[in-house]
């Protein structure tokens, strides 16, 4: 797959030009479903618990003229820290750039295909089709999941006619755990360090877009509160990084394993069904004694 370089000159101007594109799609929810869930049920919202420490809440790892998402305007903190959170732990080593083919967040349980978002002829991004619910996108000329620098993922919340994919997003809680499954056969984990819900007009784009120096995903998608004839207010937002890879000797041979361990128990099942006795004929009644009885008895 093609991944974009550290763009120069020119180059990172017309990303520049881009990114306030995408941006602009975004705040104003057009890039994500609008119709409202169809029984009227809001879809769930991140608590203030969830979001990151008030008094760290500005942070970022992000930097400005990032290739990872076209996103222009400079973030505050340092590159290497997730927003809020200080210096980096330890963590696995970023993963080769390989295309996620799947979204796992088994708290809440998502298993969704990925396709891929481009720019649409106006600049915004792509949405994945509507008529397709149970489907989510990442961008695809920005930083794969897993690789260094932030991922964006993207999803519809409901359709016309119910809950989507991503619909019980804003229930996850810090802790929690989003799975991306690739090409390669590796399986991304990343843990979540916040989960916030923005109003358009306060979309902080630098610090969900700007690059890191680490491996980071963005889940996305739409929130805020429902406003009947204009949609979503806003979009709820997961912040995750990259805290452990299913090797593909394990992520693409579980299957496999799984099918094994059936094998081997399905014949002990036969063989105890085999060694338990057989149902014979019902016993015959016992024939009367032959000979006199009590009450043959002459008298």
């Amino acid at each position: 797959m093609h991944v974009p370089r550290e763009p120069v000159g020119a180059d990172r101007a017309r990303l520049r030009t881009q990114c306030a594109a995408v941006v602009i799609a975004a705040l104003s929810g057009l890039w994500l479903i609008q119709d409202g869930a169809a029984d009227g049920v809001a879809p769930p919202q991140p608590s203030a618990a969830e979001a990151f420490a008030p008094d760290r809440a500005d942070r970022s790892g992000a930097r400005s003229g990032s290739p990872d998402l076209p996103a222009g305007p400079r973030a505050s903190g340092q590159a290497g820290e997730r927003p809020g959170t200080g210096p980096a732990t330890a963590a696995p080593a970023p993963l080769p750039p390989s295309a996620p083919v799947r979204l796992r967040i088994p708290q809440i349980r998502v298993d969704t295909p990925l396709t891929g978002l481009g720019l649409d002829a106006s600049g915004g991004l792509d949405v994945p089709p509507r008529d397709e619910a149970n489907l989510a996108g990442w961008y695809r000329d920005g930083t794969p999941p897993g690789s260094t620098g932030t991922a964006v993922v993207a999803g519809h919340v409901d359709t016309a006619t119910g809950p989507a994919a991503l619909y019980r997003l804003g229930s996850l809680r810090k802790g929690h755990t989003v799975e991306v499954l690739r090409e390669d056969g590796r399986t991304a984990v990343f843990t979540i360090d916040a989960i916030e819900v923005y109003d358009a007009a306060d979309f902080p784009d630098s610090k969900v877009y700007g690059r890191s120096a680490r491996p980071e995903l963005r889940v996305i998608t739409c929130g805020g509160g429902f406003v009947e004839g204009k949609g979503y207010r806003g979009n709820v937002v997961v912040y995750a990084h990259l805290t452990g890879v299913k090797p593909v000797r394990e992520a693409a041979r579980e299957p496999a394993r799984q099918a094994a361990r059936q094998a081997v128990r399905e014949p002990a099942r036969q063989a105890v069904r085999e060694a338990a006795p057989a149902p014979g004929p019902a016993p015959a009644l016992m024939p009367p004694p032959t000979g006199r009885t009590p009450v043959s008895r002459p008298a």
